[in-house]
This record gives structure tokens, sequence and C-alpha cells, in this order.
């Protein structure tokens, strides 16, 4: 018997990755105790009886491996514990976002410093900020002689920042990407 699935955004997920007590359909299983102690391969009858006299239940945690491994445990508990880790594992976890600044080739220095100002904020949070230049009309033509502007910016968070991927030419736009000293 397969675990119940229920369609959930677009795609179908089980409620139980794992087969449970009657579930599981193999003539021998590894058997593991509720304290670690392996008990050795036996029928899934007799693990499935142990399982009820200690009044827990039977859960296949290797289904892979060859005979399979299941587990003498309290199911929910199982359960709650592995959610309350995955859990504290996000929360632990630092997810680095890029920032996007955008600036046009004929920005004046009092624009350009508010610019740097954003762009330190981000840094310091311990995002990585691309900076793009963005080129319209006659400006396309003048391209190369508008890198030193990404340069300058560059050169201005010289204290905090390093140049992760250089000034590339993408379109009409040209950009550099900018990360966080180590």
């Amino acid at each position: 018997m397969q675990p119940a699935l229920f369609k959930s955004n677009g795609g179908y997920k089980t409620i139980s990755e794992y087969f449970i007590n009657e579930q599981i359909r193999d003539k021998e299983v590894r058997v593991i105790s509720e304290d670690g102690e392996q008990l050795g391969i036996m029928s899934s009858k007799d693990a499935l009886k142990l399982a009820k006299e200690a009044e827990l239940d039977l859960v296949k945690i290797a289904p892979t491996a060859k005979p399979p491994v299941c587990k003498i445990i309290d199911y929910g508990k199982y359960k709650y514990e592995q959610v309350r880790r995955e859990k504290e594992a996000r929360k632990k976890q630092k997810t680095i976002e890029l920032k996007e600044i955008r600036m046009t080739p004929n920005i004046d220095q009092n624009d350009l410093n508010t610019k740097v100002a954003a762009a330190r904020k981000f840094l310091e949070k311990g995002n990585k900020v691309k900076v793009t230049l963005r080129f319209r009309g006659r400006e396309m033509s003048r391209m190369g002689a508008s890198k030193h502007i990404l340069d300058e910016f560059a050169e201005t968070l010289a204290d905090i920042a390093v140049i992760e991927k250089p000034a590339k030419v993408e379109g009409r736009n040209m950009s550099v990407v900018l990360t966080e000293k180590r």
C-alpha cells in the first residue's frame, strides 16, 4: 500500500514518506530497537509483533537497503522531532539576495553618492549588489567611455566590497556584481 497522496500546488505530495506498521510488505527486514540496538534480520510480521509489544510503531527508514531497515519508534514523536530539526536548520540558514542598483551614464556626483550609500547598506546586510548602467539612444555609442562610472563605484566601496563579476555589457546595459569582503 502506497502512502496517501494529496494535491498541493500542482504536484502530488505524500502525507507520509515512510511506510508504517501494516504498510510494510517486505518478507524480511533489518530491525533496530528504539534505543538504537540492532535486533537483526527477521520477517516483517515478527518485527511488527515486537513493535506492538513495546506499544510503538514499526517504521521503514531505509527502503532502498538490502534488506530494508525498519526501526521501532513512536512515529508521532519521530515526525515532530524531524519537523523541529528542519525548522531549526532553516532558521540558521542565511539567504543571500542579489540587489540591483540602476543608473544612467549621465549621473551627477551627488546622485552617485546616494546610490553608493544604498549599495553600502545592502552589502553590510550580507547581500550581493549588481550595479547596472542603462544606456538609451545616443548613449549606446559611448558605452566604453562610461565604464569609468562602474569602476569609480566599485572603488568607492573597496573598503567593504570586492568585484565578483567584472563590468560586462549585456544588451543595452553594462553591469558589475559586488560582494562583501570576507
